[in-house]
């Protein structure tokens, strides 16, 4: 009976399972994001952060232990040179699964697992929104000044912005009015002639 065992076989041996996550790990530790399937995301995610977690203790015992389950220099370097940089003060959630559909051939579920510190785009977008919710709730006679004043200097705006626009839209029907009385007094003056 297998009560309580929620480890996931992912259908392999041991060895090939093994081999498997190292892989995937040293990718992901290169890459910052791979792609993946939702379950081999999952399996992998319980067997890299532990070691992200530990190469944020930068000694010889430390490497040599995450070297063990990598068994790749160069993914080992730069767990250690870069990524535990970016992740020394995160308490764990060294990663994040973003679910992108099925796959097309056998339907299988997929997603890309990837280094939450190394996504650019989400780190901008938050640095962003924390500038823009510092607001200070008190308003004094300088603040109220401030706001009247852009609001006059907006409705002028608007108003030199209509100005333009009432000023070009006449006369382009003016030509077209101008243009069309004097194509039928041609006409009349062949009529006349012939």
């Amino acid at each position: 009976m297998r009560h309580g065992k929620k480890f996931n076989h992912l259908g392999r041996t041991a060895a090939h399972r093994k081999a498997m996550l190292s892989n995937m790990a040293s990718s992901l530790i290169l890459h910052k994001r791979i792609t993946t399937t939702v379950a081999k995301a999952k399996a992998l995610r319980k067997y890299v952060e532990p070691l992200i977690t530990r190469a944020k203790n930068d000694t010889t015992h430390s490497r040599r232990m995450v070297f063990s389950y990598l068994q790749d220099k160069e993914s080992v370097t730069m767990l250690f040179n870069e990524v535990a940089e970016k992740v020394a003060t995160r308490p764990g959630g060294y990663t994040r699964i973003i679910k992108t559909g099925n796959r097309l051939g056998d339907n299988a579920d997929m997603c890309i697992i990837e280094l939450v510190d190394f996504n650019e785009l989400l780190l901008g977008e938050t640095k962003e929104e924390k500038k823009t919710t510092r607001r200070s709730r008190r308003g004094g006679k300088k603040s109220g000044e401030a706001k009247e004043a852009t609001a006059t200097e907006a409705k002028a705006e608007k108003k030199a912005a209509k100005e333009e626009k009432k000023e070009e839209a006449p006369e382009e029907p003016k030509a077209e009015a101008a243009a069309e009385p004097e194509a039928p007094a041609a006409d009349e003056e062949k009529k006349s002639e012939e």
